[in-house]
């Protein structure tokens, strides 16, 4: 059996290179201490996202600490596609780096726009709609072939799905927001993937 090691380090590294920054971003986002209402999301995605995402947060720090902790849900993946995993998460990470940046003070997470919110049509948004999204998708991927595990990659499929699943509603609030504009922007720009 091949070391995990490697993996284990360059799922450390990562996480250690994007996750202080998307805090940081998170942080600057909230300083205005506006309350958000999660409701609106629905209560399918209420009760499924978040727990889904601790899930695989939580999966992940295992791997990280001690590999054997998630033997249980390994898969047999070649190490070539580990590599590739390393490559896609480090992409998915920059994106999303990316995202947080562009999206600035328009930052929520959930799917209610802030009382001061701007419509952004610049960096990743200039070509998709929700590269915050598809840089989850990646990461997922990315971070499952990793670690060569199939739980990472139910629990943060599950994340992405309850994700998709609130694009309609998202996308609601921001045409009651924008209306025209939105839907201009709407018609210029794929969903998750460039048109």
């Amino acid at each position: 059996m091949e070391s995990q090691e490697p993996f284990r380090l360059a799922l450390i590294i990562g996480a250690l290179a994007v996750l202080p920054i998307a805090a940081t971003y998170r942080v600057r986002a909230h300083r205005g201490g506006e309350k958000l209402d999660r409701r609106q999301e629905g209560l399918l995605t209420l009760l499924t996202l978040r727990p889904a995402g601790l899930a695989a947060a939580a999966g992940l720090v295992a791997f990280m600490i001690d590999p054997a902790s998630m033997a249980w849900s390994s898969l047999p993946v070649p190490a070539w596609a580990r590599w590739f995993g390393v490559g896609l998460a480090a992409v998915a990470g920059a994106l999303l780096i990316w995202t947080f940046h562009t999206l600035g003070p328009n930052l929520t997470d959930t799917v209610v726009t802030r009382r001061v919110h701007t419509l952004v049509t610049g960096g990743p948004y200039r070509w998709i709609r929700h590269p915050l999204y598809t840089s989850t998708a990646f990461l997922v991927l990315g971070n499952a072939l990793t670690a060569a595990n199939w739980f990472l990659l139910a629990a943060g499929s599950l994340v992405f799905t309850m994700m998709v699943v609130r694009t309609k509603r998202e996308e609601g609030f921001l045409i009651s927001r924008f209306g025209d504009s939105y839907r201009a922007y709407m018609a210029r720009t794929g969903r998750f993937l460039p048109r």
